[in-house]
């Protein structure tokens, strides 16, 4: 995934580190009980130059994550989109991922989380495509996780570090299987997401994608209602079940990583023609446009990291 590590850096604290030297102390609150948050971003070659997809919203949606569980970031919500900016230039990088993330210092240990240090680091580095073009024309195997997502919202609505783990978990239950990834349902037993994505599904043009009850309100899950709903679609949001989802006509994940990649397979059920649909190969080709800036419409989504 890491590319030339040894010629790049990560932004932290203020200052620049070698890819390679930097560091976190071993007795890190974070390291131990999972107290921080992260984001996940991604840039993309324009012509133009990178430029950097949904940054404020990212940034933003980082501040509330910290919010939530009471982090108080030593830096404002400005700074932190001129740093992504930066270290994307200072890797000399055209296209890639961006990672900020908010930990805290190893002053004391305990679940006592006060008077401790509040770290923020931002790496960038090069990642293609987390799914391969193959993946995302002819689809991907998902199957149901024996793993129920999260139900405090504290968990789904948010990038928390601690919480990952039952999506680490479920992931690697999927592999096991010889799925590429997992659905996991809620609480309730309606769909909720996958270890990382948003779900959509196609039924009779309509496009359904679960409440964000139980599920991440991602980004991209957003972006994607919105360009559908310009393109005309219904578009809904509500409680899905699995026999809804295993009997529809297209169903896709949504992410900064995944960006639109077709589901072929739930379990033993083939979805569709067991490759990509009609309707999810134009949000696929359209989201495409929109992120290398082929796309007018949607050039706020856009920030450049020159500017």
């Amino acid at each position: 995934m890491f590319v030339n590590t040894d010629l790049k850096y990560i932004w932290k604290n203020g200052s620049y580190e070698k890819w390679d030297e930097s560091s976190v102390h071993i007795l890190s609150h974070t390291v131990h009980y999972g107290t921080g948050v992260f984001e996940g971003v991604r840039a993309y070659e324009t012509e133009k130059g990178a430029a950097i997809f949904r940054l404020e919203d990212h940034t933003k949606r980082l501040f509330e994550a910290a919010k939530k569980i009471n982090i108080k970031i030593p830096y404002s919500q400005d700074e932190l989109n001129k740093v992504q900016k930066d270290i994307f230039l200072k890797n000399d990088l055209n296209e890639g991922y961006l990672r900020p993330i908010v930990f805290m210092g190893s002053e004391s240990l305990g679940l006592r989380a006060t008077d401790l240090s509040v770290n923020v680091a931002v790496a960038a580095w090069e990642w293609p495509s987390y799914m391969s073009p193959e993946a995302k024309k002819n689809g991907i195997s998902i199957v149901k996780s024996p793993f129920e997502q999260y139900s405090n919202p504290l968990h789904s609505g948010y990038k928390i570090i601690g919480t990952y783990i039952n999506s680490t978990m479920a992931l690697h239950d999927a592999i096991s299987k010889g799925a590429d990834e997992a659905l996991l349902l809620d609480k309730n037993g309606y769909v909720s997401e996958g270890s990382g994505e948003n779900i959509f599904f196609i039924k009779e043009n309509t496009i359904s994608t679960p409440k964000t009850d139980h599920c991440l309100n991602g980004i991209t899950r957003q972006s994607v209602i919105k360009i559908a709903s310009d393109l005309g679609l219904k578009v809904e949001e509500k409680d899905i079940t699995y026999e809804e989802l295993v009997h529809s006509d297209e169903v896709f994940f949504s992410g900064t990583a995944v960006e639109i990649t077709p589901i072929s397979k739930i379990d033993d059920a083939t979805i569709g023609s067991g490759s990509i649909g009609p309707i999810t190969e134009k949000l696929q080709n359209l989201y495409s446009d929109i992120v290398t800036g082929k796309n007018e419409v949607y050039k706020e989504w856009l920030s450049l990291v020159s500017d």
